[in-house]
């Protein structure tokens, strides 16, 4: 990582700035990128993220109370500190800005008897407003060190497991914080292992760790962070997962995932024309990630290429969430080299990746830059993504 910044030891620092001693333990999740499946997961659909090397840690110590003091230490190098939340008291809508997320955690597990009070101090480096899940990792996280300060370490018997934990992730999200977001992010923060793909069926919690070797075939996922969000993002997010509800109602079907792609035309017919592209979209990115797991399987990463573009285009014309910023990046991307690249994450901002050789990246890179510089916007930040390992504790 850039400047080998090791986010669980910047949360520790942090907290003996913060609380004149050493932490009981630090945990941490990662970011991630969805390889493809967008907006599949609260379809009951199939997703393919892996998790990145940048992570969120917190640092944690037990208080005697049941109050949650929560500080996060920023890339300025200064700590923010939230007021003293009282965890009996915790109610949707109660706390707001980035603390409503720990406390969104906080409320989750105190309705399954864990309201113990806890110092947390969190620390890292996901960039945030990058559409790489910075606020999942940071929940994550935080749900690991509440759990942990309460006896109940990741792994352990008789602690919820990875996938428990990731539902509650959701409620603090959904009914808390108030962002409908699916399953994907929480379980991709959670759940990813080294050097792998997770392949995941949302409708029945199955997963599949798929290897994924970029560098053994000269291959090389870029991330592109347009530094871009657009305010209408959580708006546009909410109204598309109503779409598709009310697509799933008409159809008499209990989610999208249930349209079988052959026969696709058959259920767009039996919709209003506003419904049919969200739909379309849906289906057509279920099929896609299932196609990118066969080639995975059969050794042909290199083949992938042309179903990031198509997930590209879906997204663009179907489920309208991309936005120029995206577009030129994808497009400049293929025009530097990349044998595919699409936006990724909920959109109307954020990032895109490619698929690019390992020679072509200093090109891609490039033929970014200037697309972006000749349009008179601010230059992007790009890294190269490396599958990296889900959540744990450090210290």
């Amino acid at each position: 990582m850039a400047g080998g910044f090791k986010a669980h030891e910047a949360a520790a620092e942090a907290f003996r700035s913060v609380h004149d001693r050493a932490p009981s333990g630090v945990w941490s999740a990662p970011g991630r990128v969805n390889l493809i499946g967008e907006h599949t997961d609260y379809n009951d659909g199939f997703v393919l993220p892996f998790a990145l090397p940048h992570r969120l840690a917190a640092a944690a110590s037990p208080r005697d109370d049941q109050l949650l003091t929560v500080a996060t230490l920023g890339s300025d190098g200064r700590i923010q500190r939230a007021d003293p939340i009282e965890i009996p008291q915790l109610r949707p809508g109660a706390v707001e800005g980035w603390a409503a997320y720990p406390a969104g955690v906080a409320w989750v597990l105190a309705e399954h008897g864990i309201e113990r009070g806890a110092d947390v101090v969190l620390a890292g480096n996901v960039p945030t407003g990058a559409g790489l899940s910075s606020s999942h990792a940071l929940e994550c996280a935080v749900s690991l060190a509440l759990l942990g300060l309460a006896g109940q370490e990741l792994d352990a018997p008789g602690t919820p497991d990875r996938h428990e934990i990731a539902r509650w992730v959701q409620r603090a999200e959904n009914d808390f914080v108030g962002a409908p977001t699916g399953l994907l992010d929480q379980t991709a923060s959670l759940c990813c292992t080294e050097s792998h793909v997770l392949f995941l069926d949302v409708r029945s919690g199955a997963i599949e760790q798929v290897p994924f070797d970029t560098a053994g075939v000269g291959l090389r996922i870029l991330v592109i962070d347009t530094r871009t969000k657009h305010s209408h993002s959580e708006s546009g997010y909410g109204d598309r997962r109503r779409g598709t509800e009310h697509a799933a109602d008409l159809l008499g079907l209990k989610a999208l995932r249930d349209v079988p792609f052959a026969g696709l035309d058959a259920a767009l017919g039996r919709l209003p024309d506003e419904l049919v592209p969200l739909v379309r979209h849906v289906v057509t990115e279920n099929q896609r990630v299932l196609d990118v797991v066969s080639l995975l399987h059969d050794e042909r990463l290199p083949d992938i290429g042309p179903l990031l573009d198509a997930s590209h285009v879906s997204m663009r014309d179907d489920y309208r969430i991309s936005i120029p910023e995206l577009d030129v990046a994808v497009e400049a991307a293929r025009e530097g080299g990349a044998l595919g690249a699409r936006m990724t994450g909920g959109g109307f901002g954020g990032s895109a990746i490619a698929l690019v050789p390992e020679g072509s990246l200093a090109e891609v890179e490039a033929t970014v830059t200037a697309a972006y510089e000749k349009r008179g916007w601010r230059i992007p930040r790009t890294f190269v993504a490396v599958p990296s390992p889900g959540a744990r504790r450090d210290s």
